[in-house]
């Protein structure tokens, strides 16, 4: 039956798409956040959802006469660049096949960020995509919270299997990074009613990822936490909600919990942490011997034999700064660091030109909650091997759109001066924003 019903919302969001190209970028986010597939039993769980709303959104593009512009700016360019340098890489690869296998799969997030990048034209339009995937991810949050709550934190929080973030490390850091997003949703929201399950989705999802046991996502919270209340408007409710939030958590997790969390103290004696540090070593020898690294996949065996401090100890690199170093080298390092400094730094101008605008109010509060979740991102990134998440690319995506937005408004529109297409049915007035 849950087949049945996740395939038939598809096929009806897919005919959307036909009418509403911008509808595929909707789906894209959807299907890569909730995976609503992949909790299914049956024949949905590997149908190519994802391949086909590509190619409807694809083809809608082509009949819709909407103008399709990429934004160029320098994170674009640098995306554009990064892409070209990891295809030098994976020519070079150790192991060539599954480096293309994994290259096939990195290409295809880029083209749905460049997707994003044309279809997501308007304010109302961006704000849609942020709810979805707020929603997507909320809905692990919500779930898990009430399950570590229910179980004491007995049992660790997952993701679907099949996905980027089914291990409970994964999971942990892109619950981390939605719950800026909902805050945004929640500064922003003038009902009150939807305020207060805004509210109670953070709570819930800082809970779940308590829930998910992960060492690392603790650091990461404490840096995300930090910089939320910095970036918060309002910082005493903030700070209750971050406080009732820890006090929960903290008050349910087991004693099991605790002794895990203190080995963070103790990594040198973590067999996990010495194999990890291991792996970054591999990773900076690879980078220092080739100038295109490894290519995708280098972290097997042979490598370790050939590069690693310790050769028989074999582990996942764990990091997304040696992740990239060791697969693309110090050329593709230093891109994928450029990409996050920019990114940031556009997001604070964003910041500095709209704070004081009662208009523009919106994408300064968006722009800095979406640098709290940068951060979340780069300080969990350290301890997982997460650089090619889709969550990364569209932080980029987002803030970008609301630069153009608010600095370029006239962007989007056709030729001659006309606008854009409506984005809601003929004869439907937009609720006002």
């Amino acid at each position: 039956m849950r087949d049945i019903l996740v395939t038939a919302i598809i096929l009806v969001w897919l005919l959307l798409i036909l009418r509403r190209a911008h509808y595929g970028a909707y789906l894209w986010a959807w299907l890569s956040y909730m995976n609503p597939h992949k909790q299914c039993w049956g024949f949905a769980m590997n149908m190519p959802f994802a391949y086909a709303s590509f190619l409807v959104t694809a083809v809608s593009m082509l009949l819709s006469r909407e103008p399709k512009r990429i934004p160029w700016t320098r994170e674009t360019i640098l995306l554009v660049f990064f892409m070209l340098w990891m295809t030098l890489t994976t020519t070079q690869a150790f192991y060539a096949d599954l480096a293309w296998e994994q290259w096939n799969k990195v290409i295809k997030i880029q083209a749905g960020t460049f997707m994003t990048l044309m279809l997501i034209t308007s304010r109302e339009r961006l704000r849609v995509f942020i709810w979805i995937i707020a929603l997507s991810l909320g809905y692990y949050g919500i779930k898990g919270g009430i399950f570590t709550i229910v179980h004491g934190g007995q049992y660790r929080v997952q993701g679907p299997s099949g996905t980027f973030f089914e291990g409970n490390n994964e999971m942990a850091l892109a619950l981390i990074m939605t719950v800026p997003l909902i805050r945004y949703l929640h500064l922003t929201e003038t009902r009150h009613w939807l305020k207060l399950g805004l509210a109670g989705a953070m709570f819930l999802t800082t809970i779940a990822a308590f829930g998910s046991q992960s060492r690392g996502a603790l650091v990461a919270m404490a840096a995300m936490a930090t910089m939320l209340w910095l970036k918060s408007r309002n910082k005493l409710m903030t700070g209750l909600l971050i406080g009732l939030s820890v006090f929960t958590a903290v008050s349910v997790m087991p004693a099991e919990w605790f002794e895990r969390m203190h080995t963070i103290k103790s990594y040198k004696e973590d067999a996990s942490a010495q194999g990890r540090i291991n792996a970054w070593w591999t990773a900076f020898n690879v980078a220092r011997d080739r100038i295109t690294g490894g290519g995708y996949e280098m972290f097997r065996p042979g490598v370790f034999q050939a590069y690693a401090p310790n050769p028989g100890d074999v582990h996942d690199v764990h990091s997304i700064y040696f992740e990239v170093m060791g697969e693309h080298g110090i050329p593709g390092f230093f891109m994928f660091m450029m990409l996050m400094a920019f990114t940031w730094f556009k997001a604070g101008r964003i910041i500095r030109a709209c704070k004081r605008d009662p208009d523009k109010k919106w994408a300064a509060d968006l722009a800095a909650m979406l640098q709290v979740s940068l951060l979340g991102y780069a300080t969990g990134g350290a301890f997982l091997g997460l650089a090619y998440f889709d969550y990364f690319y569209h932080l980029i995506t987002l803030v970008v759109i609301a630069w153009v937005l608010v600095f370029r408004p006239d962007f989007y529109l056709a030729k001659g001066g006309a606008p854009p297409l409506p984005s809601r049915p003929d004869g439907v007035k937009p609720r006002p924003v």
